[in-house]
């Protein structure tokens, strides 16, 4: 193995590790002290724990994944599972270290929910991005995920997690603590989203001007961005029309409408939201991408 690569893994691991702290401090912080339902093995930790108070939560999620990931081997191969195997261990070992040397107070119910969804979902969406899950329902929903490849990796987790906070409800007897962990959820499962598939934020621009040349010549002249030219015609007029198509990043939107405006200030200019694009001058193509 090269150096590159070398220096490539452990950086990996290294955000693999870091996210996995956060995760604990989330959890033994904000979900622990508040007995707020929370999902995946790690909610089924939850309940055996309280019910067996010997059994620590960290140790009875590795033991639980053990099925999880010999399922996993075949269908993810070896490099994820190993990157998932070390990101469940260093994550369990954080949520036991942390709940014996912090002794974690119970806040405000709704301040932990949104602070540890908040954590819980920028940390997992950190550990998916790196190759990795923490294992339990994450591991389950990435296996999900090469059979549903169009849901989000967080609204697919957040489907499966949301059986385990009833679960957890009905241990703590507290309907509000699965209401608290549903909304928990929501946020950890948009926190994941966004990190996984919103740190382009790309744009997608639709031009219609009496001077198609002139705009796309000083798009690639000063935004150094790709124009497609694409054939339209005026549904009144009749008209012929040149429909100028560009994907471009969310800080060039100002630049980009000064452009238009400075050459054709007639024009007219539709902006949409771009969920993901693939290309030059943007995210590369992934094997087995989220």
């Amino acid at each position: 193995m090269d150096k590159a690569n070398v220096r490539r893994l452990f950086f990996s691991y290294l955000w693999i590790t870091l996210a996995s702290a956060v995760y604990a401090l989330g959890f033994d912080w904000c979900y622990v002290p508040n007995q707020i339902g929370f999902g995946g093995i790690t909610g089924v930790g939850q309940i055996i724990n309280h019910f067996l108070p010997i059994a620590p939560i960290g140790g009875v999620v590795i033991v639980l994944n053990v099925p999880l990931f010999l399922l996993g081997w075949r269908l993810l191969g070896g490099h994820l599972l190993f990157s998932s195997l070390y990101a469940m261990f260093i994550s369990s070992v954080f949520v036991d270290l942390f709940a014996a040397l912090i002794p974690f107070q119970s806040m405000d119910p709704m301040l932990a929910t949104i602070f540890g969804g908040l954590l819980i979902g920028l940390s997992l969406g950190v550990v998916l991005l790196q190759g990795a899950t923490t294992g339990g329902t994450d591991l389950l929903a990435r296996l999900l995920k090469l059979k549903i490849s169009w849901l989000p990796m967080g609204k697919l987790l957040m489907a499966v997690d949301l059986v385990v906070i009833a679960a957890v409800a009905l241990t703590f007897q507290n309907f509000s603590s699965a209401l608290y962990g549903v909304v928990s959820l929501y946020i950890a499962s948009v926190s994941m989203d966004m990190v996984l598939y919103g740190m382009d934020q790309a744009k997608v621009a639709y031009i219609i001007s009496s001077h198609p040349k002139e705009v796309s010549q000083a798009i690639l002249g000063e935004l150094d961005r790709g124009v497609t030219v694409l054939h339209g015609m005026g549904a009144w007029s009749g008209e012929e029309k040149k429909v100028l198509l560009c994907a471009f990043k969310q800080r060039q939107i100002v630049p980009l409408k000064r452009i238009i405006r400075s050459i054709d200030p007639e024009a007219f200019l539709i902006v949409c939201n771009a969920h993901e694009v693939l290309g030059d001058g943007f995210r590369s193509y992934q094997q087995n991408e989220l």
